[in-house]
């Protein structure tokens, strides 16, 4: 699955109405160009795909006083909302060895109930050990990866990164049970994403033909 449509929607959903621009400021402020594909390209292509297939919302904002192009701004649609619900779900329990995903779900997980999250992340662990146990049965020698020559080296980086993942989960698990975080429901949620005009220490200042649409 493509971390792009989760990152775009929670930010929309977020802001509530969001034009392009916002979105890509939010994501560069999440790091998101960093550790996925969120380039600005992207961005605005995500938006204009998901306002095709009725996700989101497009409101074609009129020019301000002082000039410029009309902007669209993008609501999520109900069908929107459950699309984007989908894909946290999903992101947070598939194991597939993506840090993008992985890392797009964790920006948004207090959009779900603290029981709900703490339950997908278990069921992450079990599909991690479930992984685990299937390649091993057949690529680790019981020699150690070295038998299978430097190629070996790349199952051992793999049940590594299993194995890493698994206890960061699970201590993830633990925090979240000690009472971590504002989740769905419990009260005022933590503000991730930048109000209008707010600087962007993160900015990568890159100008793209979509940043006035």
């Amino acid at each position: 699955m493509s971390a792009i449509r989760l990152l775009v929607l929670g930010s929309v959903r977020q802001h509530g109405r969001a034009h392009g621009y916002q979105v890509r400021n939010d994501l560069e402020y999440w790091g998101a160009h960093e550790w996925s594909t969120a380039k600005p390209g992207s961005i605005y292509h995500a938006l204009k795909q998901m306002a095709k297939q009725g996700l989101l919302h497009a409101h074609e904002i009129a020019p301000s006083t002082v000039g410029g192009p009309p902007r669209t701004e993008y609501e999520l649609t109900e069908r929107g909302t459950e699309e984007y619900l989908r894909l946290v779900r999903q992101s947070l329990t598939s194991y597939d060895q993506k840090m993008d995903v992985k890392s797009a779900a964790l920006g948004v997980i207090v959009d779900l109930p603290r029981a709900e999250a703490v339950s997908l992340l278990r069921e992450r662990v079990r599909r991690i050990a479930e992984w685990r146990s299937a390649v091993t049965e057949n690529y680790v020698p019981e020699e150690g990866p070295e038998q299978l020559g430097h190629i070996g080296e790349i199952m051992n980086l793999w049940v590594h990164t299993a194995d890493a993942d698994a206890q960061w989960t699970q201590g993830l698990i633990e925090r979240i049970e000690g009472g971590a975080y504002t989740f769905a429901g419990e009260g005022e949620p933590f503000v991730g994403v930048l109000t209008e005009g707010q600087q962007n220490p993160y900015a990568t200042g890159e100008r793209h033909p979509g940043d006035h649409h």
